[in-house]
C-alpha cells in the first residue's frame, strides 16, 4: 500500500508516502475511535456533558499532525515552559507568511504578523485601539457566539445585520451592513469561511463589502480562523487581499487552531495594515501577553510542516459533510441542511421540526448537546449548530439519536 513502514505515536496512523493512502490512513485511524475513546482522552466537548454526545464545541476529534506532535515533545524535553523567545515569535511569523503565500497566494510581510492568545484577543485589539469610542460593532448573523456578547463587556453595543438567502446559500446583506456603519457602527465583523454556515466568500463578495466599508470609513475585523479547511471546487481568498482599500482598513485574525485541533495551546496571529503598526507597538502587549510558547511551536510546525496531514483532515471531512447531507434526507428530511463549503460546520434549519425557537434544547435532552441556534443571534431560532469533525460512526449515531428524539415527541 505504500506505507513508508513507521507509525506516528499515539494514534498509530501510519506515515504514508502519498496522498490517497494517507487520506486512508487518516479516515481508517478516525474511524476505530470510539464515543468511549473520545471521552477518555477529556476534552471540553466530551466531558462537559459526560451523558451526552459531544457536538458543540468547534474541537475536532482526530488529533493533530505527527510532525506537531513531534515538535511539542522536542518542546517539553527541553522544558520550555516560559516566556515567548523572540526568535520564536519570528519563526511563528516566517512561517504563517509562508503558509499564506503557498495556500492562498497572499504575500504577507512576517513584520506584519503578530501572536496573540486567540482570535477573540484580536478581536478585543481591533474595537478598544482602533475604533472609536463608543461605536457599535456591526455584525452579521448567524455568528460566532462570543462576537455577541464581548462587545457589551467592552462597552460597545452589538448591531445585528442578518445574512440574506439566495437559493440555497446564505450571502451578507450590503445594504443592512451600510445601514449600521451609517448608524454609528465602526467596526464590521467578517467570519470567512464563515462560522457558523460553512460559507466560503468569493473574490466578488469580499469585494462588494469592502466598498461599502471603505464608503463609511469603517474597519473590518477579518475573522479568518476556518481559512485551511476549505472543500474542492472552493479557495480562501484573504480579505486584505480584495483591494488596497480592504488591505489597509482590515485587521485580519488567523489561526491554526481549528485546521490542527489545538484550541487549548493558545495561540492566534493577527496581520495587521502597516499603519496600525505603530499603534499596536504601543498597546499589543496586553495581547501578545496571551500566546503561549508551546502554542507557538505547535503553530510553527503545523503551518511549515503539517500540510499533508491537514490535507487528509479535509478529505475525511468533506466525506463528513456529504454523508449527513445523506442521512439527513433518509432519517430527518424536513431539515434543511447545504453542506458547508469550508469549516467543519453544519447549520441545520430545523424549523420544519417544529421544536421551536430553541431546539439545542431538545436535543440535548434527547443526549445530543449541540449549539442552539439563538447563541449565535438572533438568525438562529429554529436552527442548531453541529459540529462534524468526528468519525464517521458517531456521526451517524448522532443522527439516529437526533431523528430517535424528534419521532419520540
Amino acid at each position: 500500500m505504500g506505507w513508508a513502514g513507521d507509525r506516528a505515536p499515539a494514534t498509530g496512523l501510519p506515515r504514508p508516502r502519498d496522498a490517497r493512502s494517507s487520506a486512508a490512513a487518516f479516515a481508517a485511524a478516525a474511524d476505530r475511535r470510539t464515543v468511549a475513546d473520545l471521552r477518555a482522552a477529556g476534552s471540553l466537548k466530551w466531558t462537559l456533558a459526560p451523558d451526552r454526545i459531544g457536538a458543540f464545541v468547534a474541537e475536532a476529534d482526530f488529533g493533530t499532525a505527527p510532525e506537531v506532535r513531534a515538535a511539542l515533545h522536542a518542546a517539553v524535553d527541553a522544558e520550555r515552559f516560559g516566556y515567548l523567545p523572540p526568535a520564536d515569535d519570528a519563526a511563528l511569523a516566517a512561517a504563517f507568511a509562508g503558509w499564506a503565500r503557498e495556500r492562498y497566494g497572499w504575500d504577507v510581510d512576517p513584520g506584519r504578523v503578530r501572536p496573540v492568545g486567540d482570535v477573540m484577543a484580536a478581536f478585543r485589539a481591533a474595537v478598544r485601539h482602533l475604533t472609536a469610542p463608543g461605536s457599535a460593532v456591526v455584525l452579521p448573523t448567524p455568528a460566532y457566539m462570543p462576537f455577541l456578547t464581548v462587545p457589551g463587556v467592552l462597552g460597545r453595543p452589538v448591531v445585528q445585520v442578518p445574512m440574506v438567502r439566495d437559493g440555497d446559500r446564505l450571502v451578507h446583506d450590503l445594504d443592512g451592513i451600510g445601514r449600521a456603519l451609517a448608524d454609528g457602527g465602526g467596526l464590521l465583523v467578517l467570519c470567512n469561511p464563515h462560522n457558523p454556515t460553512g460559507r466560503v466568500l468569493d473574490h466578488d463578495e469580499l469585494r462588494g463589502i469592502a466598498r461599502v466599508v471603505d464608503a463609511h470609513g469603517a474597519r473590518v475585523l477579518a475573522d479568518e480562523i476556518h481559512a485551511p479547511l476549505v472543500y474542492a471546487g472552493r479557495r480562501h481568498v484573504p480579505y486584505a487581499t480584495v483591494s488596497p482599500e480592504a488591505a489597509a482598513h482590515a485587521v485580519t485574525a488567523v489561526s491554526a487552531s481549528k485546521a490542527w485541533n489545538l484550541p487549548g495551546l493558545k495561540c492566534a496571529q493577527v496581520v495587521l495594515p502597516p499603519a496600525d503598526l505603530d499603534r499596536w507597538h504601543d498597546v499589543g502587549e496586553e495581547y501578545e501577553h496571551g500566546a503561549s510558547l508551546l502554542g507557538v511551536v505547535a503553530s510553527t510546525a503545523a503551518y511549515t510542516a503539517g500540510g499533508p496531514w491537514l490535507d487528509a483532515a479535509v478529505t475525511y471531512l468533506d466525506g463528513n459533510r456529504h454523508e449527513l447531507a445523506a442521512l439527513l434526507a433518509t432519517h430527518l428530511p424536513e431539515v434543511r441542511y447545504t453542506p458547508p463549503e469550508g469549516t467543519y460546520l453544519a447549520w441545520l434549519d430545523v424549523r420544519g421540526l417544529g421544536l421551536g425557537d430553541h431546539p439545542g434544547r431538545v436535543f440535548a435532552a434527547a443526549g445530543v448537546q449541540l449549539t442552539d441556534g439563538p447563541a449565535c443571534g438572533d438568525a438562529g431560532r429554529g436552527h442548531v449548530r453541529y459540529t462534524l469533525a468526528t468519525p464517521r460512526p458517531v456521526l451517524r449515531d448522532t443522527v439516529a439519536a437526533l431523528a430517535a428524539a424528534v419521532r419520540s415527541g
